[in-house]
């Protein structure tokens, strides 16, 4: 979920407080950016890195496969998928530029999701191995490693939390400030999402239906919070970012009845509103 200081920090500036704002959203993004950048460095020089160009749909790895490697983001977008006992799919994550792929093979030897390019990239393979061996002679590769395990977890935290406590409304603007974030936090400045999931996997990610995604996108639009330039629906223009993190953080600070329900149906029934079945 969004920190609450994004509303607090937003809400109550002046008009002549913008550009100040900006800029300071701006050194942060770009510190960050700095430090993407900056741990690709590493992990090319330190890790033995095997460069792979993929498209999309193209599978890094798939569920059972041994593990030897994990890969690294170097530009792209993917999603993992785990999978029921039925079969069906439920994708758990999705990864960016300076994200890893492949952690959860570590513990068993062997994959328990699929990995999915979105979009035409690259990938970094590294052995694990021998990123273990390059790790103990060389501490800031040992310091990457550890920090993207922790930023997983974390964003693994925040996605259930959103799950179990936002509106179906909320949980779609939260999704595309998300992908804003994701952008600007790599260098890439803009008020557009390019939408490279279908509305059925979007709704498997959130844990809603196809339909429950296209009505909640048509309200946002409908709310001015988000516009759709083109005619194929798959750009999202977002005039004001802020507007769409205050709506969000209205909506977890005020939770109705509907929301206590689907709290309940979260602690009764984890993977209920998982197993959609969309594909």
């Amino acid at each position: 979920m969004l920190p609450r200081t994004v509303a607090r920090s937003t809400s109550g500036l002046a008009s002549n407080d913008a550009p100040i704002l900006f800029e300071r959203c701006a050194v942060a993004m770009n510190a960050h950016a700095v430090r993407i950048a900056e741990s690709l460095r590493v992990i090319e020089r330190h890790a033995g890195v095997v460069p792979r160009t993929v498209r999309a749909g193209d599978t890094v790895f798939r569920a059972g496969e041994h593990f030897t490697s994990l890969y690294v983001v170097r530009s792209g977008f993917f999603k993992v998928v785990s999978f029921g006992t039925d079969g069906r799919e439920q994708v758990v994550t999705l990864q960016f530029k300076g994200d890893w792929l492949g952690f959860d093979g570590i513990a068993t030897g062997r994959h328990s999701c699929d990995a999915v390019a979105l979009d035409s990239g690259e990938i970094w393979s590294v052995r694990y191995d021998t990123l273990v061996r390059a790790s103990a002679e060389y501490a800031p590769l040992l310091s990457v490693l550890n920090a993207a395990m922790s930023s997983e977890i974390t964003r693994d935290r925040a996605w259930l939390q959103s799950r179990c406590t936002l509106s179906v409304d909320a949980r779609v603007a939260e999704f595309l400030h998300r992908r804003m974030n994701e952008q600007t936090r790599r260098g890439l400045l803009t008020d557009q999402v390019t939408l490279r999931m279908t509305r059925a996997e979007i709704g498997n990610y959130l844990c809603m239906t196809l339909e429950s995604v296209s009505r909640a996108l048509c309200r946002l639009a409908r709310d001015g919070l988000i516009r759709f330039p083109g005619n194929g629906r798959q750009e999202v223009h977002v005039p004001d970012v802020d507007g769409l993190a205050r709506f969000v953080q209205r909506d977890a600070a005020s939770p109705g009845r509907s929301h206590r329900a689907q709290r309940a149906r979260c602690a009764k029934a984890p993977r209920h509103e998982q197993q959609v079945g969309l594909h």
